[in-house]
């Protein structure tokens, strides 16, 4: 395996627990990475408000990608690089997760929306991230200013459906991939965590055959694709693993930090 100089990681069903717990293995994983000189990171769906929890526990000081990569922040969450999805292809997609039945929220930088306090997922969502909803009854305000849309659903065939449908309608005027079986993420075009690593890279001065990256789901292919070495979790999909150069244990079995520890055999 090449020799690392770089991690990005995904968050939730990677470096967290299914009970969204940094556990003390991930935690020295980390820290033995800083003490070998390799940078880490982290890129995720999840919106900057949600990304806060990490920075102090794993002394993160690279910049952030929320998001999908999207969206690129300094450890402060600061914002470095934003983009918003076009007006017009929030109403189209939001026009077609409502034909769907899921449940529909919107994030801007700062803030998460719903028009649905009871939604599913709002409770599991709120652990996640950490904070609130503002609950509006009406999205239209909010169109010009949109970062992410998140169809949520428990049916993940539906959401499969759901996926195909949205693709389809907004074509290359934005990205819709699943973070979650039970979330599809609508963000802003031209931008995945594939190009957040190679910014990422590029602003460190890294080739990206020495970059590694680590996942679970579909939306964390891109940046696979970008890297030299990539890691597959235990609880990915078999598309998933397919993709990676590696597969390591799953996030209950601390797959994170065995994963740490084939990067770092590499000093």
């Amino acid at each position: 395996m090449t020799r690392i100089a770089l991690v990005v990681s995904d968050v939730d069903g990677t470096l967290v627990t299914k009970d969204k717990i940094l556990t003390d293995d991930a935690r020295a994983a980390v820290r033995k990475l800083h003490e070998a000189n390799i940078g880490f990171t982290v890129v995720s769906s999840r919106p900057t408000i949600g990304m806060d929890f990490l920075i102090a526990p794993l002394s993160i000081t690279l910049p952030i990608g929320a998001f999908n990569g999207s969206s690129i922040v300094d450890a402060q969450l600061k914002p470095i690089e934003q983009h918003v999805i076009p007006p017009a292809v929030v109403e189209r997609s939001l026009k077609i997760l409502a034909e769907f039945g899921v449940d529909i929220w919107l994030f801007t930088n700062d803030r998460w929306l719903t028009r649905n306090p009871d939604g599913e997922y709002v409770e599991h969502e709120k652990r996640a991230i950490k904070h609130d909803p503002t609950i509006v009854p009406d999205f239209t305000p909010y169109l010009g200013s949109v970062c992410k849309i998140v169809g949520a659903s428990s049916n993940p065939e539906l959401l499969k459906r759901c996926e195909a449908a949205v693709q389809q309608a907004v074509g290359h005027e934005a990205t819709a991939v699943r973070s979650q079986t039970y979330y599809l993420d609508i963000t802003p075009p031209g931008h995945d965590k594939g190009t957040f690593v190679a910014a990422i890279a590029k602003r460190l001065g890294v080739d990206l055959a020495n970059v590694a990256t680590i996942g679970d789901m579909q939306n964390d292919l891109p940046m696979f694709a970008r890297s030299g070495v990539s890691f597959a979790m235990g609880n990915a999909s078999d598309d998933v693993k397919a993709r990676a150069t590696h597969v390591t244990e799953s996030n209950a079995q601390d797959g994170f930090a065995r994963a740490m520890e084939r990067v770092l055999a590499l000093r």
